[in-house]
């Protein structure tokens, strides 16, 4: 089990932020010390590394939260689970293919300018 602070530091994420994702229903069924406080399991820190996954790949978090909810509905919901990574993978990809266009773009620009540059220098 580990404490919110040993959470915090495994991940990188706020005390704020792991509030947050359990109020908003992201990470569910956190277990509590006989004091009241958060104790987290190895599988609430693997779920978080799927959310965070997600989340910093552009899925919603009403998407994410909706992916929890079918989780923990059972095998009954896997083809609805699987649907909605694909379509989350689809749209990642083609984000990528983007990102890759305007990548190729700018490195264009960077070669030609860098012409223009030596070009310049050796003027001077």
């Amino acid at each position: 089990m580990y404490s919110i602070q040993e959470v915090c530091s495994k991940t990188g994420l706020s005390a704020h932020t792991l509030r947050y994702y359990e109020k908003e229903g992201l990470l569910t069924n956190v277990s509590r010390s006989s004091g009241g406080f958060r104790q987290y399991s190895d599988e609430d820190l693997e779920w978080l590394g799927l959310i965070c996954c997600l989340k910093n790949t552009g899925m919603p978090l009403q998407e994410i939260a909706r992916f929890v909810q079918l989780a923990h509905q059972g095998n009954s919901t896997l083809r609805e689970r699987v649907g909605l990574l694909k379509d989350h993978r689809e749209k990642l990809i083609s984000r990528m293919e983007e990102m890759q266009r305007y990548l190729d773009k700018i490195t264009w620009k960077v070669d030609f300018f860098s012409a223009k540059l030596r070009e310049y220098e050796q003027t001077l």
